[in-house]
Formats: C-alpha cells, structure tokens, sequence
C-alpha cells in the first residue's frame, strides 16, 4: 500500500524531461516521506510533496519503494543532486577535527545500540561549522537509496536543521533557542553567532512532555522562558495545543520562516512557511 498523498504542489515550470536541471530532495521518518525539487539554476524551489505514512509498521523502504513504483519523480535518475534526510534519534555530533572515517559505529554506540540487522550507521561534515554527524539510518532505506542514486547524499534530518539555522538572518551573538516539531518528538537547537552549542531529539507524547523538555533546555543554559527568543518550526498549527502549551510558558516565542537565499514558487504557499523547513534546508546541505 502506497503513502498517502497530504500535499501535492507543482510550478509549471518544472520540465521532467530536464531533470539534471534540478535537485531532488527527501526526507524519511515516522511522520512518512516528503519530497522537494529544487530549481538549480533560479535557487528556487519548484514543487514540495508530503505523503502520511500507511497504517501498520511498514518499514521506511517499503514505502519508498511502494511510492517510487508509481511516481514521477521518486525513482527517477537523471538528477543534478539527490539528497536524502532520515529522521530519528539515533545520532551523535563531535567536532569535525576529532571525526576518523572508519569509527563511525564506535561513536554512536556511545548513544545508541545500533542493530547491524536492520540498521546502518553513516556520517555526515559540515564544513562551515566544523562537526560531524554520525547517525544510523534503517538498513533497507539506505540500500535502496545507494542502489537507486549511487552518487546521492544521506545525511541526519538535524543536519539539515543545523544548516538551516545557522543561515537564518538574524543579527548579534546571543544564544538562540531553535524547536523543530516532528511526529511525536522535537528537536531542540541551541546557537550562539550561527555556532551550535546544543542539538538533541527528545520524545514527547503530550503538549506537557513537550514544554518539559523546552524548559528543561532553556533552564540548563541559563535562558530565561519571559524573555529570550524561541523559534519554532514543524508540524503543529496556531492553534493547536502544542503551540497553545509554548505561547503560555515561553513569553517570547515566534513561528519561524523558510531558510533565506533560497525562491519559493507561489504554489508553496497553500502551506505555512514555518513548515517543511528541514526539507527545504537540504538545499544548503
């Protein structure tokens, strides 16, 4: 059984005869699969889809695949740049200086007891903020995307965050409090000057498990909820209790926007913009 399409958002522009014009861009995790096409030469995104994943524990490959089975662009080979962004908590970061390929599942093991049986562990550098990534990602993902894009690119969805945020416009060196709004769990970024001080992935089951975690993070690096600046991005809406919860305890709490330096065609905007923002920060990954 295939994903179930929420949002389907072309420009007329794109030609699909021509995709080494474009970038494809996907993400894959509980939430279920999106994918973004990036007009290379304009900097411009030009379609974003968003697909629920099926009822029942289909494995993450099984719905890439079910889905590239009859898609127009999934599957498809020819592209300028394919990347690919897996969302869950099995991650670590560690300065970029003190990475040695090769000790990849050493370091995760650290945080996570990686099962060689369905999973496979991979890095990823940033170079503009010196750290490395090294996450694990479901074994049968990785294969089909090694074996359908030999060239692309995998990376961990807080990669794509990081990047994200430390190209946002925002002015002085005061630290920042980031929030990424996932199925059931939420990200929490802290920078200070556009560098990282800290990134983790906590589980949340209910608005108040969500506000447990933000004043906990906020607390330990001494921000105070009445006055610094939290930005949120994700899947919640005005009026949802999640951000109901935020606004009552964070006093100084904003949607964010999507990354800066990138186009947008008028058909995404049938979505918020503080919405998809990992997706559309793999164009800076």
């Amino acid at each position: 059984m295939p994903p179930v399409a929420l949002h389907r958002l072309h420009d007329e522009t794109l030609d699909l005869e021509n995709l080494s014009a474009y970038n494809l861009y996907l993400t894959a995790g509980a939430a279920g699969l999106r994918v973004g096409v990036a007009d290379v030469r304009r900097n411009k995104f030009v379609a974003l889809e968003d697909y629920a994943a099926p009822d029942g524990a289909m494995p993450l490959a099984g719905q890439v695949q079910a889905l590239a089975a009859e898609h127009e662009l999934v599957g498809r080979t020819g592209w300028n740049r394919v990347l690919l962004a897996v969302q869950n908590r099995h991650f670590t970061l560690l300065p970029a200086s003190l990475f040695r390929p090769g000790d990849e599942a050493t370091y995760l093991r650290l945080h996570h007891a990686t099962d060689p049986q369905r999973e496979s562990v991979h890095h990823y550098t940033h170079t503009g903020l010196e750290i490395s990534s090294v996450f694990a990602a479901e074994r049968g993902l990785a294969e089909w995307f090694r074996a359908t894009y030999p060239e692309g690119r995998l990376v961990h969805h807080t990669s794509t965050l990081l990047e994200g945020v430390a190209h946002q416009n925002e002015q002085g060196n005061a630290r920042r409090i980031y929030l990424s709004i996932g199925h059931q769990e939420v990200t929490l970024v802290a920078m200070r000057d556009k560098q990282p001080e800290f990134c983790n992935v906590f589980p949340f089951s209910t608005p108040e498990d969500l506000i447990y975690y933000t004043i906990l993070v906020m607390q330990e690096l001494q921000l105070n909820p009445d006055q610094d600046l939290v930005t949120v991005w994700g899947d919640l809406m005005h009026d949802s209790e999640l951000f109901t919860i935020l606004r009552k305890y964070i006093r100084n709490i904003r949607f964010g926007n999507r990354p800066y330096d990138l186009s947008y065609s008028y058909r995404l905007n049938d979505v918020f913009e503080y919405r998809y923002f990992e997706l559309y920060a793999l164009h800076l990954c």
